[in-house]
């Protein structure tokens, strides 16, 4: 099942950063963003990314042309050019980098790559979110939900708009604002989706949150898993220092073995 994750958006709240990258770039630990949120699908056995990028996505690019590069210790003979790899990086993903414009929005963006997920189901997620989300559970929640598409509910305080749910399923039925002492679920991302998304999704001006959320409540075929553990996005430099201190003090998100931190 392959990865997808949106990555092409401006990043304006955390501009001390994305003045010069795109926000899934700014290195937490010595390590982008994205490496973290791909490290942990790997973890689960998801190799397969597909990255939607768009603003300044030449960084993404280099990244990974150059992943060996960035990780691997190498001696390099600077008259010949020869290069002897001294180790190498233990990560076996298959990385696909996609130019989707940088006014897309994200269901455009996703709309973009629809050639390459062959009609089949995938995971999807966004490029400035970390959780402890147990992926397992959540494609079993959504299997057992028949929904075509299933967020991941979390809780977090502030300026997200929270979400209605059904009393008796896990059915979402609608979406509002919310204000900064209401205490009630939001979408954390990392979703499960079937192909079927894609017919809601009306061109690149669609906003994936919006009409075509929408439109699956109508149809009933929106579902949720709730998560109560660790969520955190980057969304501001508060953000990135808050998250540069967990992963210090060892990071919730860190599931994969220390040889690859």
């Amino acid at each position: 099942m392959k990865v997808v994750l949106f990555a092409g958006g401006f990043g304006t709240r955390l501009s001390e950063e994305t003045s010069v990258r795109p926000k899934p770039m700014v290195e937490i630990g010595g390590r982008p963003l994205i490496w973290h949120i791909m490290s942990y699908y790997a973890h689960f056995g998801f190799r397969d990314f597909v990255i939607l990028g768009g603003y300044k996505v030449g960084f993404i690019r280099d990244y990974f042309l150059n992943f060996r590069g960035h990780h691997a210790d190498f001696q390099i003979d600077l008259a010949s050019g020869e290069t002897k790899w001294l180790n190498n990086p233990i990560e076996d993903w298959k990385v696909t980098v996609l130019d989707t414009g940088i006014e897309t929005m994200t269901g455009g963006r996703l709309r973009r790559a629809q050639h390459l997920l062959r009609g089949e189901r995938f995971l999807l997620t966004y490029g400035d979110g970390l959780s402890n989300v147990d992926l397992h559970r959540l494609i079993a929640t959504h299997d057992a939900s028949k929904a075509w598409c299933t967020l991941t509910a979390v809780m977090q305080p502030g300026r997200y708009g929270a979400l209605k749910l059904s009393r008796d399923v896990n059915q979402v039925t609608g979406f509002r604002e919310k204000g900064a002492s209401d205490g009630g679920l939001i979408n954390g991302g990392f979703f499960v989706c079937e192909p079927e998304v894609f017919e809601f999704i009306d061109g690149d001006d669609t906003v994936f949150e919006d009409t075509p959320m929408a439109r699956l409540i109508k149809h009933g075929k929106l579902a949720s898993y709730r998560h109560d553990g660790y969520w955190q996005s980057m969304d501001s430099l508060r953000d990135k220092h808050v998250i540069e201190q967990q992963w210090a003090a060892g990071a919730p998100w860190k599931v994969w073995p220390d040889p690859q931190r």
